[in-house]
């Protein structure tokens, strides 16, 4: 099948040795892991890196390959009307659609305590991840996932339910589309500054999946001693001294560093200083013996 696609490079290579023919490929981001070897399988007349699509002359290459179907996998921008009348299209999503529809589902999915995700095969419209659905696969969340382990779960059903659609239109028994149900639709849109504060107001438990839902990067942030840090893993915990108020820091004799909750406390474990240098617990438990008064900003 004559297809076109839009995204990561390793999907239309996978695409390529299922038999496709890749026609022209626009990759999302310079540098992409497989861009080299796609280039190589298809030839470099046909990979486009980052093009912009809002121009004619590329709109008019694009429709000069007569694909007949476009695939859209992690392409971060909006496909012209243009575009999306060449030939019928679909792209596959980390969530179950209508849920967690955005750009970043891993960090909701996670932050809402979800207990499955899943991957979700979508007709390909002017507004993002609202087309009808053509299937779905669930996969279950680790309660231990950060974000990018989340995101790296979801990229093996996501290049099988692709290529399973791709085989479906190919062999002319495409699945048949089911709308999405607007009243379930929830954004995922990327987190703001004011996002990734930490509220140590909050329970443990919800400031914890914050901080794994922001994880690795660009992580949940809070401020000790005038120093602003980043953390990327913490451990509820009921071992702190119970003089602290929320948002206050200790060290325990153990060399632990804890701070108050709404709940209990969080053990500091791993993060990133103001310069993106890694702290560990060792480094955290510094940082508090210099502030002296041990007080997080809420």
């Amino acid at each position: 099948m004559r297809i076109a696609f839009f995204g990561l490079p390793l999907a239309a290579i996978f695409l390529h040795r299922d038999g496709h023919d890749i026609v022209w490929a626009g990759i999302c981001r310079r540098g992409s892991l497989g861009t080299r070897r796609l280039t190589q399988l298809v030839g470099p007349q046909r990979v486009h890196l980052v093009p912009d699509l809002s121009v004619a002359d590329e709109c008019a290459a694009l429709e000069l390959t007569s694909p007949e179907l476009l695939v859209s996998w992690f392409w971060t921008k909006r496909l012209p009307p243009r575009v999306l009348g060449i030939a019928p299209g679909f792209g596959v999503h980390p969530s179950l659609l209508p849920r967690h529809r955005g750009p970043d589902p891993y960090f909701w999915a996670i932050d809402h305590g979800d207990d499955v995700t899943g991957v979700s095969a979508h007709t390909l419209g002017p507004e993002y991840d609202t087309g009808d659905v053509l299937g779905r696969r669930v996969a279950p969340i680790d309660p231990h996932w950060n974000a990018w382990q989340l995101a790296r779960a979801l990229d093996r059903p996501s290049l099988q339910l692709l290529r399973e659609i791709v085989g479906a239109f190919a062999n002319g028994h495409p699945p048949v589309p089911k709308g999405q149900d607007e009243a379930l639709a929830t954004q995922a849109m990327e987190p703001s500054d004011d996002d990734l504060a930490v509220r140590w107001t909050w329970p443990s438990e919800r400031i914890e999946r914050r901080i794994r839902a922001a994880a690795p990067w660009p992580g949940a942030w809070t401020e000790i001693g005038g120093r602003f840090v980043t953390i990327v893993r913490a451990t509820p915990t009921s071992n702190y001294p119970r003089t602290l108020a929320p948002g206050e820091a200790a060290v325990r004799p153990d060399g632990i560093t804890v701070v108050r909750t709404g709940t209990d406390a969080l053990e500091l474990e791993m993060g990133r200083d103001e310069d993106d240098v890694e702290l560990g617990r060792a480094d955290f438990a510094r940082i508090v013996r210099v502030a002296r008064s041990g007080e997080c900003s809420e």
